[in-house]
């Protein structure tokens, strides 16, 4: 390698890192010498299809973003299957577990987050799982090929996804939520009841304001404990309750973290030698879990790497999906609303669509949509343009087509 170039190293090979080293890539190909380095013995790959792999709807070679052959050919050196261990910051180092130790001008951390596993008695037991990697999906499929009952808890996109997937493996699936509705960040009550609904028909079996006491087995898993009392049988138990930014290798090097590594407008951190990208960052007291603010953050910390640097980070709002086939889901911005707020509902329930939007000074601030989600882009642009709706209002629910040829009517009279 041509030493005279300044040398970058990337500290995870997940989405954020690797989206950061493609966007730096085409901004200024040749102005460091890359060295990226991962846990996971594969290049990097697409984490928000995994659960279309426990599905069986994708292969391991349809998730992968960057094959060993990428890196190669762009001249990037992969270590994968050899996570960074220590940090040296005084002497711009890094050791990596296998013995290699390689300096750098400037560092990159994306090391992600980390599935919450509660603290429950049995937590340890063979079986028990998170649901965060392609390892974890290769574990429940070998379950599934094994047992016969599976626990999801926890009742958010992630443990849908996984209940679904485990079920369509041929488990008896019993699915877990301390709250009385699922996905109770992204719908309301009526959106989340018809989503019960249709999970049931699948033939999963909802338990929803319950909470798991622990969990029982000898050489694995048997039964989950609840804190009423009842206990469900199972051979394989995936949590799926949340993640939480994975800044252990930041703090021991002494980087400043609060509940993720605190980054600026460039994703600098602290130490102006390092940026960090990704679910391991908190920018101005957020942490982050879905994909669009982190494409967004490693546009940002490209152009700074390639100095080039005149863009800021700023959160942005995000709308969520479901991945599960069959059932679609889209929801964006305010889906609870407040004072002074009102909502614009249609019910359809033999055909299965419910569609709400929440508005406030003309303006729509939120969309719940289940059923029918084809107009889920136009409503985002609506909340994120702030526009005034005041002229459509009364077809706002029927979508942008219905908007549109009424507009083009109106004109056509004009």
């Amino acid at each position: 390698m041509n030493h005279a170039r300044p040398r970058l190293v990337v500290i995870g090979n997940g989405m954020a890192g690797m989206r950061a080293v493609e966007e730096l890539l085409q901004l200024a190909p040749g102005l460091y010498d890359i060295s990226v380095f991962g846990a996971e013995p594969y290049g990097n790959y697409n984490r928000i299809l995994l659960s279309m792999l426990l599905s069986g709807e994708k292969i391991i070679d349809e998730i992968m973003l960057h094959t060993p052959a990428w890196y190669a050919e762009h001249g990037v050196a992969l270590h994968a299957g050899d996570p960074v261990v220590a940090i040296d910051r005084r002497r711009r180092r890094v050791h990596s577990r296998k013995g290699i130790e390689l300096a750098y001008d400037r560092l990159l951390i994306a090391t992600g987050s980390q599935p919450v596993m509660l603290p429950l008695p049995g937590n340890d037991l063979p079986g028990v799982i998170g649901f965060r990697g392609i390892d974890d999906v290769q574990q429940m499929l070998q379950a599934a090929s094994a047992y016969r009952r599976a626990v999801v808890i926890g009742g958010g996109l992630l443990g849908i996804e996984a209940a679904n997937g485990l079920s369509r493996r041929g488990m008896q699936v019993t699915l877990i939520h301390r709250s009385d509705v699922l996905l109770e960040q992204q719908l309301n009550a009526d959106a989340a009841g018809l989503l019960s609904q249709h999970l049931q028909a699948r033939g999963l079996s909802l338990r929803l304001k319950a909470n798991t006491q622990a969990l029982h087995g000898g050489e694995r898993v048997e039964w989950v404990e609840l804190a009423d009392g009842s206990r469900i049988e199972a051979e394989l138990v995936v949590m799926a309750v949340g993640v939480r930014p994975d800044i252990a290798l930041a703090k021991s090097c002494g980087l400043y973290c609060e509940r993720g590594i605190v980054v600026d407008d460039t994703l600098q951190t602290y130490d102006p030698h390092i940026y960090a990208v990704g679910e391991c960052v908190q920018h101005r007291r957020l942490t982050f879990g879905l994909v669009a603010p982190v494409w967004e953050q490693a546009r940002v910390c490209a152009s700074h790497l390639a100095r080039v640097g005149h863009r800021r980070y700023r959160s942005v709002r995000t709308a969520t999906k479901l991945k599960v086939t069959g059932i679609d889901l889209y929801s964006a911005g305010d889906v609870i609303g407040g004072a002074g707020t009102e909502d614009l509902v249609l019910r359809d329930p033999r055909r299965g669509i419910y569609k709400r939007l929440v508005l406030k000074d003309n303006q729509v601030i939120g969309a719940v949509l289940y059923g029918d989600v084809r107009d889920g882009g136009w409503y985002f642009e609506l909340i994120e343009q702030g526009a005034d709706i005041a002229g459509i209002r009364d077809r706002l629910l029927f979508g942008r087509q219905y908007c549109q040829a009424h507009a083009a009517q109106l004109e056509a009279t004009a």
